[in-house]
């Protein structure tokens, strides 16, 4: 058994199409698939249940393919682990993150990447949290930064690194507009801009506006952070923001910030990673430096408008 041959049915699981597969493995698809039907006869079990297309994987191919993700990623750890000690850490570090948490991870980057010059680091910032808790179960990312549940399961290792609070954006002009704070009440009566209901932050939202007895009704919705500053900016719209964004954007000109009050609702938002041995050296690194870095401290002020 090659490690080539269980990339191969890796990549077939993930693409669910034998040309696409081959073509993420570089190789040609008859040899993705002669490779799969040797490790199917070295097996002795059908992996692939095939027809006129491909139409999934055996029961016995998913047991496999669970498999065959562990092996790879502790021979990926193992070289990782071997090059760290050689000349220092190296390769590739993938982090995950959920929109409304993105502009915090260049918190964690930045130092990371100062104590490791060699890495360099991919960063997927448009995922749901259900995808990130899957991609870690995959070996598809090293690191995840997301909301912290109660419930998370205990096969993660959850870092806290600051609590989400929230922000009312509006035009600067906007009559409407509430003064130095606005409540979740007071915000429903707006034209709101929110994000789409499949994400957690507007899920986050729409509780506390339920919590009041209102709920809002906004005419645009959207899976981008960056698109509810652009509608804000356009003039017609207000929007529930996290105040982590202000940081990146800062208070653009011609706009307002102001806390949401009544009630004043905070969300943990924190590192993820895998916990399972050896595990991702990426990952190992990347977690003391979350620990090392309060990244709190940076994202809790308003900056000024």
């Amino acid at each position: 058994m090659l490690f080539r041959q269980l990339e191969y049915l890796v990549a077939l699981s993930r693409e669910r199409h034998f040309a696409r597969a081959a073509q993420a493995c570089h190789v040609s698809q008859p040899a993705l698939s002669e490779a799969i039907r040797k490790l199917e006869d070295e097996l002795d079990v059908p992996l692939v249940r095939r027809g006129r297309k491909y139409e999934g994987l055996t029961p016995e191919g998913e047991r496999i393919v669970l498999r065959a993700q562990r092996i790879l990623a502790d021979r990926d750890a193992l070289r990782a682990e071997v090059g760290a000690l050689r000349s220092g850490l190296s390769g590739r570090l993938r982090i995950g993150a959920v929109p409304t948490a993105s502009g915090a991870v260049a918190q964690l980057t930045g130092p990371f990447c100062a104590e490791h010059p060699l890495v360099t680091v991919e960063v997927a910032a448009d995922l749901q949290s259900e995808d990130i808790l899957r991609q870690l179960r995959d070996f598809e990312l090293d690191a995840g930064i997301t909301y912290l549940h109660r419930d998370l399961p205990e096969s993660f290792l959850a870092v806290p690194l600051y609590r989400e609070r929230y922000v009312l954006l509006t035009d600067a002009a906007d009559s409407l507009a509430p003064g130095d704070s606005a409540t979740w009440a007071e915000a429903a009566r707006l034209s709101l801009c929110l994000l789409t209901g499949a994400m957690q932050g507007r899920r986050v939202l729409d509780e506390v506006f339920a919590e009041v007895g209102v709920r809002p009704a906004p005419r645009v919705e959207t899976d981008s952070v960056a698109a509810l500053f652009a509608h804000v900016r356009a003039g017609r719209w207000a929007s529930v923001v996290p105040h982590t964004w202000l940081h990146v954007f800062g208070v653009p000109h011609g706009m307002r910030a102001v806390p949401m009050t009544e009630p004043d609702r905070t969300v943990p938002v924190g590192l993820v990673v895998a916990a399972r041995e050896p595990g991702s050296v990426m990952a190992r690194a990347l977690v003391e430096v979350a620990r090392r870095t309060d990244v709190a401290a940076v994202v809790d002020g308003l900056p000024e408008g």
